[in-house]
């Protein structure tokens, strides 16, 4: 508040020192050339009045003149920023000062009859004449009001044609490089003007790539052309008429299709590529520097997948967290530290940041504070397969929504350490489920993955399991409002394959595919975390599964090649490929839905609803306790059959109530354990 009043008292920025007096010279010199234009005779003879009214006044005239400029906003930006709005208030600024001036002269100088003399009586305010007194002559008004426009928009316009480069020559730079620019929109001028604006940087655009029909053959305001569009054939023309040495995409809400277009044509014809970021990673980007220059990368693998990202408006879809409790278990994870990102955004009233290892809270936490300026969030050092340390935590913040994201994901790692996957994966979500229906959380909402679809490994069969026990709590605890939300492969997140195929690449092969038929289903982080907080909001019915629509799924030898040739490589001659084989019970082919599970609409665009029947909730609880004695006598080999057959038990038919949890329902109604 205190700002904003400085601001209105004072509108002039502390760097406006040069623009003022600029400004006073140039409303000097309109002024002085109005008279000397109006009377080009001199100030001699009768016009010498003339000639003393202009000295008697331009003291005061130009002062009054900044003032009014000041007033309408002249001196809060520098000149390199100025746009349409500041000529428009630099007009009325003119118009004000011009009328304010033929006013104080009216008044300081009223019309008398006094006898002729040479001297001008400054101290009484008086001009004398030969008959009357001197007033303004109307040409003398009009030449300063123009004169004064004119002076005062050209030199504003002047400088920001300098700061944007538009008076230099984009081959002044030696040995600048070539550059392509897909996007003639807003976007594609941005990156204009900043290359422009850094001559260093030793590129130089030639021209545009636009589909816009209307923008064929125009140029801009920099004289560079449309050249053609993204259609094959004359995207190929352009290509191979201009030679670029590089193409930058300057559309961020580019399809991949276009995105994919656009690579392949110039990975044939050895060109690199990058694109400018979208305006949620510029958001998501804490550094705030916003520049293209700083922000252009190269194209990464999500971008040419061939599918639409989900974009949703987090500010409506996450308004039921403004000035909530939230709390995020797993907060230090990739799909954590994302959630607790964009939940900040929505101004929850405390943001409680729940996870057993202490650097990955550390960051996040510092992340939101120092580079996000979060001030609710509250770092919570605990691990949830305690019940006891979890309902302290839950008692002492009362959260009204959980996002249940802590779970070990990797599958090496938890086929090698079953009991803890299981402990930490099906019980623990069970404990927080549990903890929050007993102490009525409005909602609770478990991030599950297609993993736990008809299960092949123990990491898969224990998210299956986290399933049970939420739909389980559903039926126990209706004040709660319990959902799970299930998607694929995550792109970027720790252990997914995409860094680690760029781990390989960079050290120079071989890349590893397991076996060429894998397919997989694949989104980014931040489609995950919206598919997430959005599903919260979805519950209509407590207990209920919520799936992303994710396209096609993907070849991993695909995905691998085409990132080998992302990185200006080719498969097989430059990086290896090296099929190692599949692992122990890992499937060629994921599915997002259970063979008895049937998918249905829901008003949120791109995300389902998973229909089946519901689980005995006695039964899934005769389930656990099995599961909990074995987890407590370290026994891998019996749990993992019994969480295999457990997690493969629905597959066939619904276990009815009373029977005995894992008990086979026909000659091949269960399987053994992977």
């Amino acid at each position: 508040m205190r700002r904003r009043f400085r601001s209105a008292a004072f509108p002039v920025h502390r760097y406006s020192a040069p623009q003022l007096l600029a400004d006073g010279v140039l409303v000097a010199l309109a002024y002085y050339l109005a008279f000397r234009l109006r009377f080009e005779e001199g100030f001699s003879g009768s016009a010498h009045r003339y000639g003393e009214l202009l000295q008697v006044t331009l003291a005061w005239v130009v002062p009054l003149a900044l003032v009014v400029l000041a007033v309408f906003g002249q001196y809060q930006r520098l000149w390199t920023f100025v746009g349409q709005r500041d000529y428009e208030a630099v007009a009325k600024g003119m118009v004000v000062a011009t009328l304010l001036i033929v006013g104080v002269i009216a008044l300081l100088h009223p019309v008398v009859a006094t006898p002729p003399t040479p001297r001008v009586a400054i101290h009484h305010r008086v001009v004398s004449l030969e008959s009357g007194a001197v007033t303004l002559p109307a040409s003398v008004i009009a030449l300063f009001f123009l004169l004064g426009l004119a002076l005062l928009v050209g030199m504003r316009f002047l400088v920001h044609l300098v700061a944007e480069g538009r008076v230099r020559s984009f081959r002044v730079a030696k040995g600048a490089r070539d550059v392509l620019i897909v996007g003639g929109g807003s976007g594609g001028r941005l990156v204009v003007r900043e290359l422009a604006r850094n001559p260093g940087l030793r590129l130089r655009p030639v021209g545009f790539i636009d589909d816009d029909p209307r923008k064929q053959g125009l140029k801009d305001e920099y004289g560079l052309r449309v050249l053609g569009t993204t259609a094959g054939d004359d995207l190929a023309r352009v290509l191979d008429e201009v030679e670029p040495d590089q193409v930058i995409i300057a559309i961020p809400s580019a399809p991949g299709t276009l995105r994919a277009r656009v690579v392949a044509a110039c990975r044939e014809r050895g060109i690199p590529v990058r694109t400018m970021p979208t305006v949620f990673e510029l958001l998501r980007d804490g550094s705030g520097q916003a520049t293209v220059t700083r922000q252009l990368r190269e194209v990464q693998v999500e971008d040419v997948l061939g599918r639409e990202p989900v974009r949703m408006e987090l500010e409506r879809v996450g308004a039921y967290l403004a000035g909530q409790v939230v709390l995020v278990t797993g907060a230090g994870g990739s799909i954590g530290a994302e959630l607790c990102r964009q939940i900040a955004r929505v101004g929850p009233r405390r943001l409680v940041l729940l996870d057993h290892a202490e650097d990955n809270l550390f960051e996040i936490l510092r992340e939101l504070e120092e580079d996000r300026h979060v001030r609710t969030a509250l770092p919570v050092l605990a691990d949830c397969k305690e019940e006891e340390r979890t309902r302290e935590v839950f008692s002492t913040y009362r959260p009204a929504v959980v996002f249940h994201a802590a779970a070990y994901k990797h599958v090496t790692m938890t086929e090698a350490n079953p009991v803890e996957a299981v402990r930490n994966n099906a019980l623990a979500t069970r404990v927080v489920a549990k903890v929050a229906g007993e102490l009525e959380v409005q909602r609770f909402v478990l991030v599950s993955t297609d993993k736990a679809v008809t299960p092949a490994t123990v990491m898969g069969a224990s998210k299956a399991l986290a399933e049970w026990a939420v739909e389980a709590a559903a039926a126990k605890y209706p004040g709660t409002v319990f959902a799970t939300v299930r998607f694929g492969n995550v792109l970027g997140s720790s252990g997914s394959v995409v860094p680690i195929f760029r781990r390989q690449i960079a050290a120079g092969g071989p890349v590893t595919v397991t076996d060429p038929r894998m397919t997989r289903y694949f989104m980014t982080i931040p489609e995950a975390v919206q598919l997430v907080i959005r599903a919260g909001s979805l519950g209509d019915r407590s207990g209920e599964v919520f799936v992303l629509e994710m396209g096609e799924p993907v070849r991993i030898i695909d995905l691998a090649e085409a990132m080998i040739r992302l990185s200006g490589l080719e498969p097989e001659r430059d990086i290896a490929i090296e099929i190692i084989g599949a692992r122990p019970g890992e499937k060629f082919h994921e599915d997002l839905f259970n063979p008895f599970e049937r998918p249905q609409p829901t008003p949120a665009q791109k995300i389902l609803r998973v229909q089946r029947e519901p689980l005995d909730p006695g039964w899934v609880e005769r389930a656990f306790a099995e599961i909990n004695l074995l987890v407590l006598e370290g026994d891998a080999a019996p749990l993992i059959d019994k969480v295999a057959r457990l997690a493969h038990a629905r597959d066939f038919r619904l276990p009815p109530v009373g029977a005995v949890p894992g008990a086979p329902a026909g000659e091949d109604g269960l399987r053994s354990a992977p």
